[in-house]
């Protein structure tokens, strides 16, 4: 017996996260009905759930440009409203981030989709989907009350994981078939470390001291070059300093964070490795001698697991060369931060101010008339993700993705029939930056 039918709508998001919620805020503010769906009691997705900081609004290098605006400018100012908001250079040159309480941003999140007039459902996990020569017609979702089903004129795949278009048979790269999968990272926070004497210590003697500890066998900290950094509470620092393995061979396959046992696993290893870093803190690092653990991320941390492939898809040669496309929806300067395994992270620059275009074409879901793709789940190669998945840039594809799928909407279109020409322009009276000042 097929599920009840919850709702139908206009366009149906799949994940809340930076991307899913700023897709669910565009579409909704277009005049389209809109069903946000998402598996956590909370929106945002690891904007609250694993980190507090937002990185790639601006460039790194020698001047500061600013590259992301439009609805991530709504959610950075409603946070204002809400709390202290911190601008911070980041630990390792990737540009100044804006660091903010994650408990404020759940609020802020929910007050923005809300004013749009989408609807949220929390608590909920898409298990299955319809589709019927290339049109996905509804979703299959799991909720407290049972299966549900979600019908919908279009579908933004902003699940982090390509969930939906996994279920829905769409084409994908599974991280790891090319290049080795980026880390898990379990981050945590502690209080009552003395900032000034914290701030005594560079960046080198930090990593130093991490070295030291971990040649010294009394810890196990497989990551050498981890980061504390300053919060908008006095006496708290935050961290992403633990790596874990995003893959690993069961029964002559490989299997990564989307196989539950695996993530499961993955989880409790995590927490448990946060605790050996915060125990080497408070004995090995100037100003956390009376620190103490206050809280674990709500999930671990999960930088690639599915690549959906568009009708584009953007590479390492785009990025480094900070090529610009006519199509293009938004803009990158973050540089390529490759969390593999090991003791280190490898960073590769774009251009000192420069950005690379983020294509239209590389969020329209290849094998699907009317579903669109938004944040870490992107066509793009390995590589070029490690760029563009900064939240920031998911922002700005989900607005991209929302405001075409309310375009799609009111002309009885596809996204794909969308004209470019006037996605960018609605893109850019709402604010959405897509050429940097002076470029051609």
């Amino acid at each position: 017996m097929r599920p009840p039918l919850l709702a139908r709508v206009d366009v149906c998001v799949v994940g809340a996260g930076s991307a899913g919620s700023c897709a669910a805020i565009a579409a909704a503010r277009g005049g389209t009905s809109v069903l946000l769906v998402e598996k956590l009691p909370f929106l945002g997705g690891t904007s609250t759930a694993v980190l507090d900081t937002f990185y790639g609004f601006f460039t790194p290098g020698s001047a500061s440009r600013k590259v992301v605006g439009g609805i991530g400018d709504d959610v950075v100012a409603e946070l204002r409203r809400l709390g202290r908001v911190l601008e911070r250079p980041n630990t390792y040159g990737a540009g100044t981030g804006i660091t903010y309480l994650a408990e404020h941003l759940k609020v802020a999140w929910e007050r923005l989709v809300e004013e749009a007039g989408a609807r949220v459902l929390l608590h909920a996990f898409v298990q299955g989907a319809s589709v019927h020569d290339g049109r996905l017609a509804e979703v299959t979702i799991a909720t407290k009350a049972g299966l549900r089903r979600v019908a919908a004129g279009t579908f933004i795949d902003a699940s982090g994981d390509a969930d939906l278009c996994h279920f829905a048979g769409f084409g994908y790269e599974t991280a790891g078939e090319q290049d080795p999968a980026q880390t898990l990272t379990t981050t945590f926070r502690m209080v009552n470390v003395d900032l000034e004497r914290r701030r005594s210590l560079d960046r080198a003697a930090f990593a130093a001291l991490m070295t030291a500890a971990a040649k010294s066998g009394d810890y196990d900290l497989p990551r050498r070059e981890g980061s504390d950094h300053v919060t908008p509470i006095d006496g708290m620092t935050a961290t992403v300093m633990t790596r874990l393995e995003s893959t690993e061979l069961r029964d002559g396959r490989t299997v990564n964070p989307t196989d539950p046992e695996f993530l499961s696993a993955a989880e409790i290893r995590g927490r448990r490795q946060a605790l050996e870093y915060a125990r080497f803190l408070v004995d090995r690092v100037p100003g956390y001698e009376h620190a103490a653990l206050a809280a674990l991320s709500t999930q671990i941390g999960v930088r690639e697991t599915r690549r959906v492939h568009g009708d584009a898809r953007l590479t390492r040669e785009d990025v480094l060369a900070a090529r610009q496309f006519d199509d293009q929806v938004g803009l990158c300067g973050a540089p390529i931060e490759d969390h593999q395994a090991g003791p280190d992270t490898r960073w590769t620059y774009l251009p000192d101010g420069a950005a690379v275009g983020i294509p239209f074409r590389a969020l329209l879901v290849r094998d699907a008339a009317n579903v669109l793709v938004a944040g870490r789940c992107f066509s793009a190669t390995h590589d070029a993700h490690a760029s563009v998945r900064s939240m920031a840039q998911c922002m700005a594809m989900g607005q991209a993705a929302g405001t075409a799928a309310a375009l799609a909407s009111a002309a009885g279109c596809t996204p794909r029939e969308v004209a470019p020409a006037g996605l960018r322009e609605r893109l850019r009276r709402d604010g959405a930056i897509l050429r940097l000042e002076g470029a051609a």
